[in-house]
């Protein structure tokens, strides 16, 4: 075993990136669904039927988990229970400006096997009886995992533990026609569950479904970061600050899934989330100032930033406000802290509504905002402070948004609201 200086790679359980996983042979996902099926058979093997195996694992994409729990349940095991630790330290360089997960995942399993340590191959499970099981197990499961201080990306792969239960009993998950559900689909279904059960932890109170789209997602965007600070303003091991970003990054898959759970579309949203290559971004507030202002201070804030790089919308949002500003002097109303109309309409969604207000408190238009607020009727919508509320309480702590959105609630009580 120890001939060798170093240890053998040719048998080493991995996927070579960047880029290996769709490459033909080598490295790639096919070669560690294989290996990893190998050494879990193996493991189940060894094991006592009524023993308990420990398999830890940590991934930010939800195709490593699924590569890695299909492993597990097509060699015979049943997932009985997954348990975040941490084990990661928070100020490390990887973890800058990313999501990043904060635990590795404990999962518990046991052999499906009968008594005599044979495999089980005959217990088929109905497809609408896994379903109606799930909800409730989720439901069950997040509340105890809240207390605990298990948030986010951490909170929403610990469920998997529980939600595979369902599904990893049996040798097979069968529908009504006779057609076998595979792991990916059951999946699906396990991030919309959990999805609309974080949704409900987040507007305690209040009924999700009576926000638009962009507000779910941005919500749930934002609770699936909890264990990062990502984008905003950030700092490094040392205690130094780091660049602002325009937005809060996610895995594409992951955003997709998560946005699928909650019956929104991205490619719908492309004003409130930026996809490129295998990222996408919530854009930020500040980010987002030319589209919550009008075409014609997009245009022309444009012209005067052409030279600027694209990265850093997040600072020029106060020359959309100038020119505004400027649109309104022209037009012969008055001047002074933005005295005459509210130039840009009010957004057509609770979150619009929501960021336009923030943005205003930025750029210290008071009296704008308390017209905005009062006239325009924007804050007589109770839905708007709950949205308020709730996103102060996601926002990560030393951002922008987080300060903005604090100074909008600050000014409710004076505003007779």
């Amino acid at each position: 075993l120890f001939k060798n200086e170093l240890t053998p790679k040719s048998d080493e359980i991995i996927v070579q990136s960047p880029g290996h996983q769709y490459v033909s042979d080598g490295k790639n996902s096919a070669f560690y669904e294989s290996m990893m099926q190998k050494a879990m058979n193996e493991g189940r093997r060894v094991l006592a039927p009524a023993g308990i195996g420990i398999v830890v694992f940590a991934h930010k994409s939800t195709a490593g988990w699924e590569a890695q729990l299909k492993s597990m349940i097509d060699a015979g095991w049943v997932i009985t229970g997954s348990w975040p630790i941490d084990t990661e330290r928070p100020g490390r360089v990887i973890a800058i400006d990313r999501a990043v997960l904060a635990s590795s995942i404990h999962l518990v399993c046991r052999p499906r096997e009968n008594p005599d340590g044979s495999l089980r191959t005959d217990d088929v499970g109905d497809w609408r009886d896994v379903l109606a099981e799930l909800p409730k197990r989720i439901h069950e499961w997040m509340p105890r995992l809240a207390e605990e201080g298990v948030v986010g990306a951490d909170a929403i792969f610990a469920c998997l533990g529980p939600a595979l239960e369902i599904y990893s009993r049996y040798s097979s998950v069968e529908k009504a026609s006779g057609e076998k559900v595979e792991l990916s689909e059951y999946l699906e279904e396990v991030w919309a569950a959990v999805s609309r059960e974080a949704l409900n932890m987040i507007f305690e109170g209040a009924d999700a479904s009576g926000f638009e789209e962009d507000a779910r997602l941005t919500a749930m965007w934002l609770w699936t970061l909890r264990t990062t600070v990502n984008g905003g303003n950030g700092v490094d091991e040392n205690g130094a600050p780091t660049k602002r970003l325009p937005g809060y990054s996610l895995e594409y898959d992951a955003a997709r899934k998560i946005a699928q759970g909650l019956g929104a579309h991205l490619e719908n949203l492309s004003h409130l989330v930026e996809i490129k290559g295998n990222t996408a971004m919530l854009l930020s507030a500040a980010a987002r100032t030319r589209y919550l202002f009008g075409k014609d201070a997009a245009e022309a804030s444009r012209k005067k930033q052409k030279k600027k790089a694209h990265r850093q919308l997040q600072f020029d949002f106060m020359e959309s406000i100038k020119q505004i500003e400027g649109k309104s002097l022209s037009a012969g109303q008055a001047g002074g802290d933005w005295a005459g109309e509210f130039t840009g309409k009010a957004g057509s969604t609770v979150l619009d509504q929501l960021h336009q207000s923030m943005i205003l408190f930025a750029a210290g238009r008071g009296e704008a905002m308390k017209r905005f607020l009062i006239e325009e009727g924007v804050g007589r919508n109770p839905l708007f402070w709950r949205l308020a509320q709730a996103l102060s309480a996601l926002y990560p702590a030393g951002t922008d948004e987080k300060r903005w959105v604090d100074g909008v609630l600050a000014r409710k009580k004076g505003l007779g609201l």
